[in-house]
């Protein structure tokens, strides 16, 4: 059989379930919440799933397939490809995970954990946010500016909660349920009284240490009858938001600083590495029968020398009479939100000059309610749009 036949078979298989499942009621609308996301939770296949032919391929040829596909579908929506063959059986799983690298690696976005690994070294991922007012809502896609036909993947969504006392936002792989209950639950943001500080919460934890640390001990907040032990009910605080307050009132922008607990100053030095997760670890979650009002605190494992960033200061134009930032084209609006992140270090931290002016992390206006969100290594999607989410919020004692 011809590489062409194999690829028109899947794409039929992966039609097939496709229609199959749209006639399931909840089902079928689950499955179009995530067919609109290109991006699927990573949950474990069943052993009960009818494998068929397809399992069975010879291993080297399957290998061929796998590679072939991923080299040649590099761009969304072309990139589901990939995901239908990770969707086949527990082997194409297995090879296709093998085979498809991080976005470190690659510089592209493909599984859900991929929201969770480090960008590219050499040039940033670039994505965009469109804001909803109407419901409070936040969704990032993947790409440079919004298409005409509404076909770009969703990567994450938010929305926005307001209480008493601080600001929520609940980040979800899909655009319709924000429960923390869900196994689309990927974390949160959480702001203070005045807006000026922010906590950046995961439902897994940031590496493998910190898992086994707190293997023994509980971080739930739920009940183990509510959650199923397979769901995400974790909060691991993995980073911190600080907005200078603007006590005299003076006109200029936001001054900002971002503390990353898990990921090393070490990370940006020559040969430096950044923690990767590998995977979701929902089969792993300790069963707990602890008191469901378990404080969200720092698990064991954060580094002591961990990665700070701040906002890169704007130079005075003084034909325009504004603060300027050169976003290379990409933000094209003025906004007291625009910002860019570069790290904060020492000169005792042997970080080249070069690195130390590395924008890490862009956010800026391009339209009403649209913006821009490029971000690189050492962070991750989700922590970029954890950061970017936070200059949403209402800041009266910063401007």
């Amino acid at each position: 059989m011809s590489f062409k036949n194999i690829m028109r078979e899947l794409r039929e298989m992966t039609d097939g379930i496709g229609s199959i499942s749209r006639r399931r009621g909840v089902e079928g609308k689950q499955w179009r919440s995530c067919t609109r996301s290109h991006i699927v939770p990573d949950l474990p296949v069943s052993e009960s799933t009818t494998e068929g032919r397809w399992a069975h391929l010879p291993p080297e040829l399957l290998l061929d397939i796998i590679r072939r596909v991923e080299e040649s579908e590099t761009s969304w929506p072309a990139r589901t490809v990939v995901v239908h063959c990770a969707s086949v059986c527990k082997p194409w799983r297995d090879v296709t995970k093998e085979i498809v690298k991080t976005p470190e690696e690659c510089g592209r976005l493909t599984f859900p954990i991929s929201l969770k690994q480090p960008g590219p070294r050499d040039s940033p991922i670039q994505c965009y946010i469109k804001r909803d007012r109407a419901t409070s809502t936040f969704r990032l896609y993947f790409g440079l500016t919004p298409s005409e036909d509404d076909s770009d993947k969703l990567l994450l969504a938010a929305k926005r909660t307001r209480r008493a006392t601080s600001t929520e936002f609940l980040i979800s792989l899909v655009a319709d349920d924000f429960s923390r209950a869900s196994s689309t639950y990927v974390g949160k943001l959480r702001s203070n009284f005045l807006g000026t500080k922010f906590s950046i919460y995961d439902s897994q934890p940031p590496n493998d240490e910190a898992f086994q640390a707190n293997h023994s001990r509980s971080s739930r907040r739920f009940h183990t009858k509510q959650v199923s032990p397979r769901l995400p009910a974790c909060n691991y605080n993995i980073a911190t938001i600080s907005y200078e307050l603007n006590v005299l009132r003076t006109r200029g922008p936001r001054r900002m600083n971002c503390s990353l607990h898990y990921i090393p100053i070490s990370s940006i030095q020559e040969g430096g590495t950044a923690p990767t997760p590998k995977s979701f670890p929902q089969d792993n979650l300790p069963l707990s029968s602890s008191s469901p009002s378990v404080k969200e605190q720092l698990p064991t494992g954060a580094c002591n020398d961990h990665l700070i960033l701040k906002n890169k200061s704007p130079r005075w134009h003084e034909q325009l009479q504004c603060w300027c930032l050169n976003f290379k084209g990409r933000v094209t609006v003025a906004s007291v939100k625009n910002f860019q992140l570069v790290a904060s270090v020492g000169s005792s931290h042997n970080v080249s000059e070069a690195e130390q002016n590395k924008v890490i992390l862009q956010f800026g206006k391009i339209g009403q309610d649209i913006f821009t969100m490029d971000y690189r290594y050492p962070i991750s999607a989700y922590q970029a749009f954890a950061i970017c989410l936070s200059s949403f919020d209402t800041k009266p004692a910063c401007e």
